[in-house]
């Protein structure tokens, strides 16, 4: 089932207790992240208050005694994508308080799909369809015999990938 932008946004508005969001597409092409990557691209700095929404959002999820965890999966050598977001993205997500893991299988396979999506409360999953390009398609809801199957692909990625402070340590 396709879901609207109102219906995806209550999932966030509505979680009770833990929202996983899985990144695997190594380029997106967001519209309003287009000015930022440039910046970042041309060796600007980081804008104050860069994502502020975001991290307001967080930051209420988090006061709230709820959990937002993500992880990102990457190949090097790294896209320009993949670079701006592990320079400034992920670095203020985790100030906000989202734990954010990385799993690189530049060499190595692991059995997850190439399939983004957000878990909420282990039981709700929300699957983000992606073009080639990265542009983003649309968004739907996973049926619920399919969310075991999206459980053990996050405890299996989550097994896989490290912290990010200390992915940082290796770059």
């Amino acid at each position: 089932m396709t879901l609207s932008d109102t219906q995806f946004e209550s999932l966030f508005r509505d979680f009770c207790h833990s929202a996983f969001r899985m990144e695997t597409h190594q380029t997106y092409t967001i519209p309003n992240e287009q000015e930022r990557l440039s910046r970042f691209l041309a060796g600007g700095s980081k804008p104050e208050n860069y994502n502020a929404g975001w991290v307001r959002t967080v930051q209420r999820k988090i006061a709230a005694g709820k959990t937002m965890k993500r992880l990102k999966v990457v190949r090097r050598p790294f896209t320009d994508y993949t670079r701006f977001l592990l320079s400034w993205a992920i670095p203020t997500n985790i100030e906000a308080g989202e734990d954010y893991r990385i799993l690189d299988i530049t060499e190595r396979t692991v059995d997850i799909p190439e399939q983004d999506f957000w878990l909420f409360d282990d039981t709700v999953v929300a699957l983000l369809n992606f073009n080639a390009d990265g542009t983003f398609r649309n968004q739907d809801m996973a049926d619920d015999t399919e969310t075991e199957k999206y459980l053990r692909w996050r405890d299996l990625a989550l097994s896989e990938a490290v912290p990010f402070g200390d992915y940082r340590i290796e770059w």
